[in-house]
């Protein structure tokens, strides 16, 4: 891998989380959809009445798990809707999910809609990308039109691993983020896996309030 050491020890080795927990007291709202240093990747109009803001990691099962099983009914029933805003975040566990993060932003560069597609084949080919995580990024990358050097030069950014990291740093300090998945629902925390029917319970609250 071409990530730096630098990187490596930015990028902290938080476990992920499996059981469903809720702080007490809900994030200001402000506080998690304040711009970060990257640009937000997110899906719904930006004047929905309920933002959720997901941060998770490419090589968390947890995380593959819910893109697989609930985010496909969220994004149905409520983003398609108009009714939510969905941003993910980069939350990176290990020095393979940095690389992935950055490799996800080249692809897409200001495309939302094609980045979380990029984020999605991740996750569909997350043992691939674990065993063989060089590899699989340069196949994903030529399978998005880019060439094997353009995969190493994205790899080599300092400039994009400093931002990823200045981004993982604000969700850890400020938000008090320390696995994945972590989601916030106008600033109210659900960590872990929780099923749809949680999110759309809590989603459908805010909506009549």
């Amino acid at each position: 891998m071409l990530i730096t050491r630098r990187a490596f020890a930015a990028a902290t080795a938080a476990l992920s989380w499996t059981a469903l927990t809720s702080r007490a007291t809900a994030v200001p709202a402000s506080a998690v959809t304040k711009p970060q240093a990257l640009p937000d990747m997110a899906l719904g109009p930006a004047d929905a009445k309920v933002t959720i803001v997901e941060y998770a990691a490419s090589t968390c099962p947890h995380c593959a798990a819910f893109n697989k099983d609930v985010f496909p009914k969220l994004k149905s029933e409520f983003v398609d809707t108009g009714k939510v805003r969905y941003v993910f975040r980069e939350f990176p566990l290990n020095i393979k999910d940095l690389a992935c993060a950055m490799v996800a932003r080249r692809i897409a560069g200001d495309d939302s809609a094609k980045y979380f597609a990029v984020i999605e084949i991740m996750f569909r080919q997350q043992d691939q990308m674990v065993k063989q995580t060089s590899d699989t990024l340069r196949l994903i990358g030529r399978q998005a039109g880019l060439s094997t050097q353009a995969v190493e030069d994205c790899l080599k950014d300092q400039a994009m691993q400093d931002k990823i990291s200045a981004g993982q740093k604000y969700a850890e300090e400020v938000l008090k983020v320390e696995g994945t998945p972590t989601f916030f629902i106008n600033g109210d925390e659900i960590v872990g896996e929780a099923a749809f029917e949680e999110f759309a319970r809590r989603i459908n609250s805010l909506l009549k309030s």
